[in-house]
């Protein structure tokens, strides 16, 4: 089995971040992302973990946050040939220790329908009570 390093960093190569929100359905196969984007979504997070295989990105998780108090996780995916081998569960716990590092408490994330008991069994819970909203304009 091969050798899977997960950690934290500022930079990975946009063809490789690509192929993971294709694969996970978050960007049309046909649809090229804006110059500068990809760059953008690693820069403008808190912190961005990637798991590597032979320096190849294979997962990733990000966290948004003021860097103080509150944070959101999003974006977690794992290519699919590297599934069901704890990459998913090392990730997040790479961006909650990268948060608390910072003295983030708060701790959030939206999860995709299935993926609750996955979350619920690296601590986190529902939030009885609240629904997460987008705004989708008027």
């Amino acid at each position: 089995m091969e050798r899977i390093e997960v950690r934290a960093v500022r930079r990975v190569r946009g063809d490789d971040l690509l192929r993971l929100y294709r694969e996970a359905g978050w960007w049309k196969p046909s649809a090229p992302p804006p110059p500068g984007y990809l760059e953008a979504l690693v820069r403008g997070s808190v912190c961005f973990v990637g798991a590597f295989c032979e320096r190849r990105l294979v997962g990733m998780g990000r966290a948004l946050s003021d860097g103080v108090s509150d944070a959101y996780i999003q974006d977690v995916t794992v290519l699919r040939d590297f599934r069901n081998r704890g990459v998913g569960g090392r990730i997040i716990a790479e961006i909650v220790r990268c948060l608390r590092r910072r003295g983030v408490d708060w701790i959030g994330l939206v999860a995709e329908p299935g993926a609750h008991t996955f979350y619920r069994g690296l601590g986190f819970r529902a939030m009885r009570g609240f629904r997460p909203m987008r705004w989708r304009g008027r």
